[in-house]
């Protein structure tokens, strides 16, 4: 076969060699365009389905993050609600809570208004009982003294008529008819029973009033209390009447019977004596002259007293003084002293300051 020159190396080539390089050659180049096309195609194939994967996976992770954010919100919403619900639930339970402390507050005031009006009902129940138990052991003291006393004067004077005075009638308690052993009526003692924690002055002004509808000569209080300001709580005449304690009845009734009965003897004995004289003597020994002796002994008894008590309270006054003036020269005769001893026979003799020192 003839040779033909090789167009890349210039070195002589055998043509049937050189047909078969160049066809091998342009077998190559086919091949390897083909394969090049391919493969492009393939790559290109494999590209675009990246690229969809790529998107597929964009796409599923944007759904992902959507996802995530939705169930993040979500999440935020239950836990909103559920705080929301939690709030609600607190507000109500709250609400429950207050109403039941208002209406138990309630309830247990009007427990108390309750409880308070039945102890103010009991305490009242209470007061009335006791008054009405005290006024009835007053009154039933009283009864059992009236009866007691009366008992005592008809034993003790049993020719006296000795009239208890009826429930609602004017005139005391007992009326006692003063009579000699002949019966000759003295005069009429009016006594008064008075058992009470307190004095009263009207009882003075009943009594005396009592006196004279009924022209009783002596009316008589027996209490166990006495008006104020007296200085004795056994026997005193209060504004014309005698106040006396119970243990005092029996022998203030004696005296009482024993000067009516006097001056009743008395009358007897000067009935035949002229008219004027007669009327002098009923005077002198009668009620309304006795009262006066009786008030001005009473003022003279305060009197002195009242110059007693002066008398104390100016003693107590110049005792005062006398320390007063005491205190007074020891200081003066003090200071004396202490400046003699510092200026010696230098100081001034004063009179009676060297007598008041010894």
């Amino acid at each position: 076969m003839a040779n033909v020159i090789c167009p890349h190396c210039g070195n002589p080539v055998r043509l049937d060699e050189a047909l078969k390089k160049e066809i091998s050659a342009d077998l190559e180049k086919q091949i390897r365009e083909r394969v090049k096309s391919e493969s492009r195609t393939e790559i290109e194939q494999l590209q675009k389905d990246l690229e969809e994967k790529n998107s597929k996976v964009k796409d599923l992770q944007q759904t992902e993050l959507q996802l995530r954010s939705e169930r993040r919100k979500f999440e935020e919403e239950k836990e909103q609600l559920e705080l929301t619900v939690a709030r609600r639930v607190d507000e109500e339970r709250q609400k429950v809570a207050s109403e039941m402390s208002d209406r138990l507050m309630n309830e247990f005031r009007l427990k108390e208004l309750e409880k308070d009006k039945v102890i103010s009902d009991l305490k009242k129940s209470l007061e009335d009982a006791q008054r009405k138990a005290t006024q009835g052991s007053q009154q039933l003291q009283g009864e059992v003294l009236e009866l007691d006393l009366e008992k005592t004067l008809r034993e003790a004077f049993p020719s006296d008529e000795i009239s208890p005075v009826a429930k609602g009638v004017r005139g005391a308690d007992i009326s006692q008819t003063v009579k000699t052993p002949m019966g000759n009526v003295g005069g009429v003692i009016l006594w008064e029973i008075k058992r009470t924690k307190a004095w009263s002055d009207d009882w003075v002004v009943k009594l005396k009033d009592d006196a004279r509808s009924t022209k009783a000569n002596i009316p008589v209080i027996v209490s166990t209390t006495f008006p104020k300001n007296t200085t004795s709580n056994h026997m005193i005449n209060h504004d014309g009447v005698w106040v006396v304690s119970e243990a005092l009845v029996l022998p203030v009734a004696s005296l009482l019977r024993k000067s009516l009965l006097d001056v009743a003897r008395q009358k007897a004995v000067v009935a035949s004596k002229s008219d004027k004289a007669s009327m002098l003597y009923d005077y002198i020994t009668g009620q309304e002259f006795k009262s006066q002796i009786e008030a001005m002994v009473e003022s003279y008894s305060q009197m002195r007293e009242d110059l007693s008590k002066e008398r104390i309270a100016f003693e107590k006054i110049w005792k005062a003084r006398e320390s007063q003036l005491n205190r007074l020269m020891q200081s003066t005769v003090g200071i004396y002293g202490g400046v003699q001893g510092l200026v010696g026979n230098q100081m001034p003799q004063i009179k009676g300051v060297e007598l008041l020192g010894e």
